[in-house]
């Protein structure tokens, strides 16, 4: 056998290997690990984003024994609510959406990031294990004060 099918076996082998490996991993994140990509949860009037249910109220509230929702208005350059305190230990349901162009809204410390498009409802489920302060952060560039739009959740 001469050198080059013995150089592009190798190779080949190598990519099927690697490809198998990727595979494996993104199967683990899945299933083992629960990490999924946000899907959309609705659609909406971005221009209606402040009378439409359930943004007409953004903040935490309660919707069963130790599970609470927190509904988030994005907009050019902050969040409504910016500070937001939810229990540790208790499941808590994201659901954003912006009224003006796309944010990025991505919880430091968690794997909370979403984007909030206009237009779009995004739902994203996490269990904040222990107290603590997280910044909350835009990661989608949306104008000249992008760098301003910030705010924190509290784990009490």
């Amino acid at each position: 056998m001469s050198k080059v099918l013995v150089y592009e076996k190798s190779f080949l082998t190598t990519g099927v290997i690697l490809l198998i490996l990727c595979l494996g991993a993104l199967v683990y994140a899945t299933l083992a690990m629960g990490i999924h990509l946000p899907g959309r949860a609705g659609i909406l009037d971005p221009a209606r984003l402040n009378s439409t249910p359930p943004f007409d109220q953004p903040g935490v509230r309660q919707t069963g024994p130790n599970a609470y929702e927190v509904v988030v208005r994005a907009y050019a350059f902050g969040y409504e609510p910016s500070e937001i305190r939810v229990p540790a230990g208790a499941e808590i349901t994201f659901v954003g959406s912006s009224r003006d162009v796309i944010h990025g809204f991505n919880i430091e410390g968690t794997r909370i990031n979403m984007m909030l498009i206009p237009g779009q409802v995004s739902k994203n489920v996490y269990t904040f294990k222990e107290p603590g302060e997280h910044l909350l952060i835009c990661h989608e560039y949306c104008g000249v004060g992008h760098h301003f739009m910030h705010g924190k959740v509290i784990a009490e």
